[in-house]
């Protein structure tokens, strides 16, 4: 089982990279320019160059599944929020279910399905989560959606919950959510799930039996 990590360089795409491939798993990342490769290649964690506003389907040739982490980051305007965050996950749910592959796992956000109750700067990228989520939902791959709350670049402590009401820092870290995609990555048999992840006191396991 080989999974193609898409935003394999952003700060969740690394960490999961890193904690997946100390764990055995077998991960392909892709990443848009050559220069950025090295980091991967130092470890020994396989690489392939692939543009999400271009030429990517090459990226899945021998992957059997797909984690996305990818975003267009706070310092972009609303214009690369639609060709990253909706399109470019839509794009790749419709190659993903076109070659036939077992898994897509979506990196979304915590209360995506509500945008216009989010601070008015972020209603964008909210709105592109929640048509993204819902085009997964509906593409005919099997899916697991993971929904962060606000993120935090925190040691991990690898407890969770699912609600803002159970979680005292109301956040989760960078770190954690990694480590819950590289449980997900583990769990083949995990599929059509929609889960909350916040920091708190449960093991990962339990919050997504």
């Amino acid at each position: 089982m080989t999974t193609l990590v898409i935003g394999a360089n952003g700060q969740i795409g690394k960490q999961f990279c890193e904690q997946a491939h100390e764990q055995g798993l077998a991960i392909k990342a892709m990443v848009r320019r050559q220069e950025q490769a090295g980091w991967f290649k130092e470890r020994g964690i396989d690489v392939v160059i692939g543009d999400l506003e271009g030429e990517m389907e090459h990226a899945f040739e021998g992957c059997d599944e797909v984690v996305f982490t990818a975003g267009s980051g706070p310092h972009t305007g609303p214009d690369k929020t639609l060709l990253i965050d909706l399109y470019g996950a839509i794009r790749t749910a419709d190659i993903a279910k076109a070659k036939g592959l077992a898994r897509y796992i979506m990196v979304s956000a915590i209360r995506a399905e509500q945008p216009l109750e989010a601070p008015e700067k972020m209603r964008p990228y909210m709105a592109a989560k929640f048509a993204a989520d819902r085009h997964l939902e509906s593409a005919g791959i099997p899916y697991v959606i993971l929904k962060p709350g606000p993120l935090t670049n925190e040691a991990p402590t690898h407890g969770f919950v699912d609600s803002m009401e159970d979680s005292s820092s109301q956040s989760i870290t960078r770190a954690d959510v990694a480590y819950a995609l590289v449980h997900v990555a583990k769990t083949p048999d995990l599929k059509n799930r929609s889960v909350t992840l916040l920091n708190g006191d449960r093991p990962i396991d339990t919050l997504l039996r």
